[in-house]
C-alpha cells in the first residue's frame, strides 16, 4: 500500500537521495545520476525525482541477501525513471547504482544479482582511490537494418545529411529500440543540431527510444556518440551506456573487441563508457560500465507535499 507522502516526510526531513557522477573521463566529468534506496512511492512521485535532484535520471534500488543466512550476492532490484516515466533499462544508471552500493559495503570489490523490468544480469565493481569502476552484463543486443521509411524520417530530424552520414545505420534493442546512426567524423557529429520537437515526434512514431549519433571507431576503439532521446525526457543524455553496448555489439561483427566512447562534450560534462563484446554461439556477449563517484547527498521535499 502506499503511504501517504506526509507520512514519508518525518523523521529526516525529506527524501535521502544520492548523486552519482556516472561514466567518468578521467576524475570529472559524467553524467550526474539521483540513487534512491526504495521506497513507497508512486510512479508519478517517481518520475518527479530527477527534476528536484537535478539529474536526467533517477535509479531505485532495493537490495536483499542473496541465499538464506546472506551467503552469497546480494540481489539488487532497480528501477529507472526519467520525468517522462519508467524505462526498462538505463546503462548509467546502473553504473551509479553499483558505484553506489560498493561504496557503502565498504569492500573493495562488489558483486550483485541485478534485476530490472523482470531481467537478471550480474553486474560488478572495484574500489579505487578516488572513484569506483563499475561494469555489468546488459543482456542480449538485437540488431537489424533500418528500414529505407525509417531513415527518411529520423534523419532530416538529427540534421544528418547524405554527406555526412556514413554506413552501418542499425536498430538496435537491449530493453528498447534505438536508432545507432554513424556520421563521418568527430566534427560532423559536435555539429549536429536536431530538430528537437520533430524527433520527438518521429521516435515516437517509430516506437524508438532515441538516436545515438557515432563516428567511426579509430584503430584503437574510441569513439565519439551524441545520445538524442526528446521521447523519454532527455534532449541529450551526457551518457548512454545501454546504447554503447549495442554500439559494442554491431562492432564486435567487425573485429572492434574493445572499446571507449566519449560522450557529453557538447553539454559541458564530458563522459566515457567502456565496453566489450565477443562472439559467443548465442550471439555478442557485451560487458558495459565506466568509472563513478558519489559527489554528495541531499534530503528532497517528496514530490506532492503540501497538495
Amino acid at each position: 500500500m502506499r503511504l501517504p507522502v506526509s507520512g514519508l516526510l518525518t523523521g529526516g526531513g525529506g527524501l535521502p537521495v544520492a548523486i552519482v557522477r556516472a561514466c567518468l573521463r578521467g576524475d570529472g566529468g559524467g553524467s550526474p545520476t539521483a540513487v534512491v534506496d526504495e521506497v513507497p512511492l508512486g510512479d508519478d512521485d517517481r518520475r518527479r525525482v530527477p527534476a528536484l535532484a537535478g539529474t536526467s535520471h533517477a535509479v531505485f534500488v532495493s537490495v536483499s541477501d542473496g541465499r538464506p543466512g546472506g551467503s552469497g550476492d546480494p540481489t539488487v532490484s532497480l528501477r529507472f525513471f526519467t520525468a517522462e516515466g519508467e524505462l526498462p533499462a538505463c546503462g548509467h544508471g546502473t553504473v551509479a547504482a553499483l558505484a553506489h552500493l560498493a561504496l557503502r559495503a565498504g569492500d573493495e570489490q562488489y558483486r550483485a544479482a541485478l534485476r530490472a523490468a523482470g531481467r537478471a544480469f550480474a553486474g560488478w565493481s572495484v574500489r579505487e582511490k578516488t572513484h569506483v569502476k563499475a561494469a555489468f552484463e546488459p543482456g542480449p543486443v538485437a540488431l537489424r537494418e533500418p528500414t529505407g521509411i525509417e531513415l527518411g524520417l529520423v534523419l532530416p530530424a538529427l540534421g544528418v545529411t547524405s554527406g555526412t552520414l556514413a554506413p552501418g545505420a542499425r536498430v538496435a534493442s537491449v530493453g528498447r529500440s534505438r536508432l545507432l546512426v554513424p556520421v563521418g567524423s568527430r566534427s560532423a557529429l559536435a555539429a549536429l543540431a536536431p530538430d528537437f520537437g520533430r524527433l520527438r515526434a518521429v521516435c515516437d512514431r517509430l516506437g524508438f527510444l532515441g538516436c545515438y549519433v557515432h563516428s567511426p571507431p579509430t584503430p584503437t576503439g574510441r569513439v565519439a556518440a551524441r545520445m538524442f532521446a526528446p521521447s523519454i525526457g532527455v534532449a541529450e543524455d551526457v551518457a548512454n551506456a545501454n546504447s554503447t553496448a549495442c554500439l559494442a555489439a554491431h562492432l564486435a561483427g567487425q573485429g572492434v573487441t574493445d572499446m571507449a566512447v566519449d560522450m557529453g562534450d557538447s553539454l559541458g560534462s564530458p563522459s566515457t563508457i567502456t565496453a566489450m563484446a565477443q562472439h559467443t554461439p548465442s550471439g555478442p556477449l557485451v560487458h558495459v560500465g565506466g568509472a563513478a563517484k558519489l559527489t554528495h547527498t541531499v534530503r528532497l521535499p517528496l514530490p506532492g507535499a503540501g497538495h
